[in-house]
C-alpha cells in the first residue's frame, strides 16, 4: 500500500525542513510500514502561519460552502472505507472489525457538521428599558490546534476537524506519533474534497513538546481541542494559560461498570463484552472496573470468562480475529505490569494474565477476580482487554466505589430499569449506560467530568467549542 507520509502545510505535502523520518511501524509484527516526515518548531510555526492567512477567507466563506465540502469528505470517506480501514489496522494493530467500525463512525462527524454548519445561531433581544438592541452573534473563534490519540486515529481527527471547518475555523492537525497515516489520509481526503490551502494542516514534531509549547504561544492560536492523557492534559493547560487560550479537553477514563441485583445476567454479559472489548480495551471510554453484586456474581463471572475465551486473538488483517495487537510493545507492557501487580496484590487469574509467545504486541483477554478495590489497577486506565471483578452488596458501596476515582467520563449500569436509573443519577460521569453499551454518537455530547476533561464533542455542543459570542448593542 502506498501511504501519505509527509507534512501537509498551506495545501503542500512536503517533507520538514530537516529532512529526518521517523519509523512507522505494524504492531502486529513489527514490520516498518513506511516512513513519516518529522516537523521542526520552525515547520510547526509555519503551519499555524498558514492558517492564520487563510482564517479571513475560510470564516467569510459562506456556511452552505462549508458544508458542501464536508459533506464531500463524507462521500469519499464512504466510498473508500476499505482504505481507510486497512491503513488504521496496518499501524494501529486494532481487529478489522474494530477498525471497520471506526471507519465508518469517523466518517459520520463529516455528515452531521455539515449538517451542522449552516444552523449557526444568533441572538436577538431587546433590553429591560425598551430602548436598546441586544444583538449576539456567534463567529469563528480562530486559527485552531488540534492533538489527537493513537486509539481512534481517524475519529478523533475527524470529530475535531469536522467542527472547527464547520465554525469558520482553520486547524493544525498534530496526530499521535504511532498512527500519523490514518490522519494523513484524512487530511488527503480533505485535500480532494477541495479544502482551500492553509485551512487544513498537518504536522507531527519530534520531539513534541516544545513544538506544541511554540504554537501555543503563537498569538494567532485561540483554541486547543485534545485528546489524550490527563496527564499530558494538565501540562497542555498550562502552556494554554499564557495566551488563555480556549481549551477543550476529553482526557483519562476509568469506566466502572455496575450490575446490580436483579440484572438480567445474560444481557449484562453481552454488555460487558463491548464495554469492555471495544477496540480491544483500548477506549477512554472501556469499562475498567467491574461491581457485581454477590446476588449474580458467580453466575456473572462464570459467563463473561466464558465469553472472553471465545475471543479470537491474533493480527487484525484477518477478519476472523476479534482482538487485534496492541498499538506498540510498550503498551503491552504497560497492560502486562498491571496485572502481574494486581496479582501480586491478591487478585486471582481466571483467564488469560500471561502475555503471548511470539512476534506482536498481543496480551490475551484477561479476567481477574477478587481484585481489591483501591489497588493500582482499578486506579489506573488499563487500556487493554483485561477485566477485574469486584462483588458488592449494598448499592451504596458500589455508588462509593465508581465515584472513588479522579475521572469521570463515563460509567455504565445494567439491571432493572428504575434501579439502574437510581444508580446512574448518583454516579459522577459526564456519561452513563443504562442497560447500553455504546454511548458514542455524532448527534450525543461526548465529555466527562473532573479530571477526564473539559467541554464536549459532537452534538450541537461540538460547534460551539470552536464559535465564540459576540454581542453588539445598539439604540431602538
Amino acid at each position: 500500500m502506498t501511504y501519505l507520509n509527509d507534512l501537509f502545510i498551506d495545501g503542500v505535502w512536503r517533507p520538514g525542513s530537516e529532512d529526518r523520518r521517523f519509523s512507522v511501524v505494524d504492531p502486529a509484527d513489527g514490520t516498518e510500514l513506511t516512513t513519516f516526515a518529522v516537523a521542526t518548531t520552525g515547520d510547526c510555526l509555519d503551519a499555524v502561519a498558514a492558517a492564520e492567512r487563510a482564517l479571513p477567507a475560510w470564516s467569510a466563506t459562506p456556511p452552505r460552502e462549508r458544508s458542501e465540502l464536508l459533506r464531500r469528505c463524507y462521500e469519499l470517506l464512504a466510498a473508500e472505507e476499505q482504505t481507510m480501514t486497512d491503513i488504521i489496522v496496518s499501524e494501529n494493530g486494532k481487529a478489522h472489525a474494530d477498525a471497520l467500525a471506526e471507519a465508518r463512525y469517523a466518517r459520520e462527524f463529516f455528515r452531521w457538521f455539515a449538517e451542522e454548519a449552516v444552523r449557526i445561531g444568533g441572538d436577538f433581544r431587546l433590553s429591560p428599558a425598551g430602548d436598546k438592541r441586544i444583538t449576539v452573534t456567534r463567529q469563528p473563534i480562530g486559527v485552531s490546534v488540534l492533538i489527537t490519540p493513537w486509539n481512534f486515529p481517524a475519529a478523533m481527527a475527524t470529530r475535531k476537524i469536522a467542527p472547527a471547518l464547520a465554525a469558520g475555523c482553520t486547524v493544525v492537525l498534530k496526530p499521535a506519533s504511532e498512527t500519523p497515516l490514518t490522519a494523513a489520509y484524512v487530511i488527503g481526503v480533505l485535500e480532494r474534497a477541495g479544502v482551500p490551502s492553509g485551512v487544513v494542516n498537518l504536522v507531527t514534531p519530534a520531539p513534541t513538546a516544545p513544538a506544541v509549547r511554540a504554537m501555543l504561544h503563537h498569538p494567532a492560536v485561540r483554541k486547543l481541542s485534545f485528546t489524550g492523557s490527563t496527564e499530558v492534559g494538565r501540562l497542555l493547560l498550562h502552556e494554554a494559560a499564557d495566551n488563555v487560550i480556549s481549551s477543550a479537553m476529553e482526557l483519562g477514563g476509568n469506566a466502572p461498570f455496575v450490575v446490580l441485583e436483579g440484572a438480567d445476567v445474560a444481557d449484562s454479559v453481552a454488555g460487558a463484552m463491548v464495554a469492555k472489548m471495544r477496540n480491544g480495551g483500548s477506549a477512554c471510554t472501556a469499562a475498567n472496573r467491574f461491581y457485581v453484586h454477590t446476588s449474580v456474581l458467580e453466575e456473572f463471572s462464570t459467563e463473561l470468562t466464558a465469553a472472553m475465551s471465545r475471543v479470537r486473538t491474533g493480527p487484525g488483517r484477518d477478519p476472523e480475529n476479534d482482538l487485534g495487537a496492541l498499538v506498540s510493545v510498550t503498551e503491552r507492557d504497560k497492560v502486562a505490569a498491571l496485572v502481574d501487580t494486581a496479582v501480586d496484590g491478591g487478585a486471582r487469574v481466571v483467564l488469560g494474565g500471561a502475555t503471548a509467545s511470539g512476534v506482536g504486541a498481543f496480551y490475551p483477554p484477561t479476567v481477574l477476580a477478587d481484585v481489591t478495590h483501591g489497588s493500582e489497577i482499578t486506579r489506573t486506565e488499563i487500556f487493554g482487554p483485561v477485566i477485574t471483578l469486584i462483588g458488592f452488596d449494598d448499592p451504596a458501596d458500589a455508588i462509593r466505589m465508581a465515584n472513588d476515582t479522579i475521572y469521570g467520563l463515563i460509567a455504565y449500569v445494567y439491571g432493572p430499569p428504575g434501579d439502574a436509573m437510581t444508580i446512574a443519577l448518583a454516579i459522577d460521569a459526564g456519561m452513563i449506560g443504562v442497560n447500553r453499551a455504546v454511548l458514542s454518537d455524532p448527534a450525543a455530547p461526548f465529555g466527562g467530568m473532573k479530571q477526564s476533561g473539559l467541554g464536549r464533542e459532537g452534538s450541537a455542543e461540538g460547534i460551539e467549542e470552536f464559535l465564540e459570542e459576540k454581542y453588539i448593542g445598539s439604540p431602538v
